[in-house]
């Protein structure tokens, strides 16, 4: 028997005034899960939430929900509910009744209404807010306020989208661990979308990567971060030195002027690669013992650890590391085989 997902997205496409903004989409949702689409602006996310919510019609494909297409449903008869980056607030209505005023629309009793926005308001750490306007409330009370009023109708699914882009850094990362709090309290399915990879990273259960209208990647944060498939998501996720490198046979890569072990195997021999390593996957050693060389050229210090560059020949690799060495100096590095990714040569060159 198929397992039936929270939702599934079927050979999705959309098209406006000819131009492709997505292109044959397939993805599936489970239930209770957070799922993040995740990739640079114009990349399809927000239109791949709009029209999971059905505020947007797909050119092709179906939207099923539950294993029931629901493609052609308007928004109000999906059980889905939306976070927008503006949240929508009812300036003349206070915190109490912004959150009841789906429950009003349903009719249901004022007691049960009582009851249900206490619920909600416990939830969202807004206990005692009740009576306060909207005006006098913080950038993240009013976005706890915006998901409170989301989630008391008990939607199936709640779309996030870009919900925490106008708050500040420290506030934006306090509500990254409230939201994963939420989600699991709640027990529904979360889909968010975002360009921030950190945000990806913090929250997701499993996070898409996007470009361009297609799927780049599905994966853990852990998959997405340590195993990027292409360059565009190696880029796009975290910090990466990638190099053009040769394939000579299973586990044996040429790059840099060297040759090394690595994991990775199914090339063809002598195929043209692309080599990924992580910034904090090169160690620093002695000029004599790396298996790498190289002149230091900038050395920056990021809190926890230093961002050093360091030139080899014609190429400039980024270290991150808690040793610091200063500009001038000639350094070793070593990589062990596991912390060399092989990937297949993008087809298309895409820009930082």
């Amino acid at each position: 028997m198929e397992k039936i997902h929270a939702i599934d997205l079927k050979n999705i496409s959309k098209e406006y005034n000819g131009v492709q903004v997505l292109n044959n989409i397939n993805l599936y949702i489970r239930k209770n899960e957070f799922l993040t689409l995740l990739g640079p602006s114009g990349c399809g996310k927000t239109t791949t939430l709009r029209i999971i919510g059905g505020f947007e019609q797909p050119t092709e494909g179906q939207v099923i929900f539950e294993g029931k297409d629901i493609t052609n449903l308007p928004p109000y008869e999906r059980q889905i509910n939306t976070v927008f980056q503006k949240y929508a607030l009812f300036p003349h209505m206070n915190v109490f009744e912004n959150i009841a005023f789906g429950l009003k629309i349903k009719k249901l009793p004022k007691d049960k209404i009582k009851i249900k926005v206490k619920e909600m308001l416990k939830l969202v750490n807004l206990q005692g807010f009740e009576n306060r306007t909207i005006d006098s409330l913080s950038g993240g009370q009013q976005q706890r306020v915006a998901i409170a009023r989301a989630l008391v109708n008990e939607p199936k699914v709640l779309l996030l989208d870009e919900p925490l882009g106008a708050l500040d850094l420290k506030l934006r990362k306090e509500m990254q661990t409230e939201l994963k709090k939420m989600q699991r309290k709640v027990g529904i399915t979360f889909i968010y979308v975002t360009h921030d990879q950190e945000e990806a990273l913090t929250m997701s259960d499993t996070i898409v990567v996007m470009d361009k209208g297609t799927i780049q990647q599905i994966g853990t944060p852990v998959d997405i971060y340590n195993e990027p498939k292409n360059a565009f998501v190696a880029k796009f996720i975290g910090e990466s030195n990638i190099v053009d490198g040769i394939m000579h046979e299973d586990y044996v890569v040429e790059f840099a002027g060297r040759i090394f072990e690595c994991v990775d195997k199914g090339f063809d021999k002598k195929e043209n690669v692309d080599v990924v390593i992580r910034p904090e996957d090169l160690e620093i050693t002695s000029p004599d013992e790396g298996q790498l060389r190289g002149i230091v050229t900038s050395v920056t210090f990021k809190g926890v650890h230093y961002e050093i560059l360091v030139q080899d020949g014609n190429i400039e690799w980024m270290i991150h590391s808690t040793i610091m060495k200063p500009v001038g100096s000639e350094i070793g590095m070593n990589i062990i085989p596991e912390n060399i990714h092989i990937m297949k040569k993008a087809v298309d060159q895409y820009e930082d």
